[in-house]
């Protein structure tokens, strides 16, 4: 049966309702409630009236929010300078800095004299970025912020001369058929002056303006990582908080871009991570199990050993830094924080460049509203970027992906010779030449990759990873795992590719069945989504398309 049409849906249940606001935000993490923070603190400080209000897809604020996390407190001093007084959880200082270079059985430590900038976080805090984001929204809500969670943004809306007017919600009650069903409601509009998207890395709407707009013409390729994380309770006795240890080498080949971290925690709990390039090329890659067999090197289990693994997550992280930014703004709105890709993929920290722009979003938005404009072009935005630390940190960083791209000692060798002999001021740029979706070879020039099974208790499968993520999804509803010709997968990735998806997904989301002819057909476990968008940037054929699925969907993480 055909889904219902929106047009189909408003002649029998009537238009949509509407709510009128200054500024619309869509995402409610550290970009989103920054933006919203400093709008209400400038309109505070004039006197002035200013609705504001922030949509997020989590069943909470937080609940879909995944970092290391070590954490650059610059951007947070501007925006909230009494944070400690506050009571931000940002208690563990960072104590120590180690970097190690991983062989199969051996690790080779770099002496703290000789490591660049990037790699020293004396200064910061180790942190749960679930949980700051969490004191952000009670800040923001504070300062009478309108936050809606458990309200994803569906749809953009436009003006009739092509400016963004707002966003819509997704309708609720639209059963696994595409129909109405009896707990149908439409979905809610909300219009604005100007809408902020801050979804993260690879937002969904982002991505359609993006193509609207061509606000990439002229930009490199957007390339991403995979990280996935898990928190583990440790023996007190080899805990020692603030300590943050990252690692590059073993399990990966030298070719491919990745890396880890260990960073303790407070309360006897470490955060184990790895990210893995989605540049990589071999099909048979798992980062997954990449991650799980990392866990088995003897550096890494002389400290999980014996303690519990409590949560797990992953998510893509933008990784193209400078270079890959795209145009931030257009008629009506503008992109912020990762979704338009500020991470700084040299310090492995995104959060307080998506604080820094988030301000400067609000700053340009809280102006324009003043001046008694709306739906035009923020231009101070990113002119205001232009001049700020946060792009004289990513100008130092515009080489790093690329040189690490060429594979892992030429790469260490010139990044730390741009870092820590020229501090970054070089004549030269180097640019991203390929997505990511573009770099998998044919399974027949590949060499399979056999994985160790899990043991359950350093390592694990992947469905009771996501059982620990606490992922759910109201089960009657349309798959958000779209497909745009559901022939390809068979008749493209798995005879090419060997079925890549089935791998790259870090959740158990798609598997290769047979079906009652014995041919192959792709399964998709919607179920299990913990939406990273690994998908939606690694297919090969970009013929998968991840959507938002009805609000409070997803992971729900609580110390991640």
């Amino acid at each position: 049966m055909k889904n219902a049409s929106m047009q189909n849906l408003r002649e029998q249940y009537g238009p949509r309702e509407s709510m009128e606001y200054d500024v619309v935000i869509v995402g409610g993490g550290p970009a989103g409630l920054s933006a919203a923070i400093r709008l209400k603190q400038l309109a505070a400080d004039k006197g002035v009236e200013l609705g504001v209000c922030v949509l997020e897809k989590g069943s909470e604020i937080g609940a879909h929010i995944l970092s290391g996390a070590v954490m650059d407190p610059r951007a947070l001093n501007e925006l909230i300078p009494d944070w400690k007084e506050k009571g931000a959880p940002l208690t563990v200082d960072v104590t120590g800095d180690r970097f190690l270079f991983l062989s199969e059985t051996g690790a080779k430590s770099v002496p703290n004299w000789a490591l660049p900038d990037n790699f020293k976080n004396h200064g910061n805090y180790v942190i749960s970025l679930a949980n700051v984001t969490r004191w952000l929204g009670q800040q923001a809500e504070a300062l009478g912020v309108e936050i809606f969670p458990g309200f994803p943004a569906a749809e953009v809306l436009y003006n009739d001369d092509g400016s963004v007017k707002g966003v819509a919600t997704g309708n609720l009650g639209i059963g696994k058929d595409g129909q109405p069903t009896g707990n149908f409601q439409l979905g809610m509009e909300l219009h604005a002056k100007y809408t902020l998207f801050c979804e993260g890395a690879r937002g969904h709407l982002g991505r359609q303006l993006n193509d609207r707009f061509r606000l990439r013409d002229g930009a490199d390729p957007q390339v991403y990582g995979l990280g996935i994380k898990e928190l583990w309770e440790i023996d007190p006795a080899k805990h020692k908080p603030g300590l943050v240890i990252h690692k590059a080498g073993w399990p990966l080949e030298n070719d491919t871009y990745g890396g880890s971290f260990l960073y303790h925690m407070d309360n006897n709990q470490v955060v184990v991570g790895f990210v893995v390039g989605l540049g990589y090329t071999n099909p048979y890659l798992s980062p997954f199990e990449e991650f799980q067999r990392y866990k088995t090197h003897p550096a890494i289990r002389a400290i999980l050993e014996g303690g519990k693994r409590v949560s797990y997550g992953a998510r893509a992280i933008t990784a193209g830094g400078l270079m890959s930014l795209p145009k931030l703004v257009f008629p009506g709105g503008a992109l912020v924080g990762d979704d338009a890709g500020f991470l700084n993929a040299s310090r492995i920290k995104g959060s307080h460049a998506a604080i820094k722009t988030g301000m400067l979003a609000a700053d340009a938005a809280f102006e324009a509203v003043q001046a008694g404009r709306q739906n035009d072009e923020l231009t101070a935005y990113p002119e205001s970027f232009k001049t700020s630390w946060l792009h004289t940190e990513l100008h130092r960083a515009r080489n790093f992906k690329q040189w690490m791209s060429k594979g892992l000692y030429l790469g260490t060798l010139m990044v730390g010779i741009e870092q820590k002999l020229l501090g970054g001021n070089v004549p030269w740029t180097l640019h991203h030449q390929h997505w990511d979706h573009e770099m998998l070879k044919p399974a027949s020039q590949c060499k399979p990759i056999t994985y160790p099974k899990p043991d359950g208790k350093l390592t694990f499968d992947r469905l009771s990873s996501v059982f620990i993520s606490n992922t759910n999804h109201q089960e009657n509803q349309p798959v958000h795992l779209t497909l745009k010709d559901t022939s390809v997968p068979v008749n493209v990735n798995w005879q090419t590719y060997a079925g890549p998806e089935s791998r790259f997904c870090p959740a158990g989301v798609y598997e290769f069945v047979k079906n009652e002819q014995n041919e192959d057909r792709l399964q998709i476990n919607a179920q299990n989504c913990v939406h990273c968008k690994t998908c939606d940037i690694k297919d090969p054929t970009q013929n998968i398309v991840w959507v938002v699925p009805e609000g409070g969907g997803g992971p729900t993480y609580s110390n991640m």
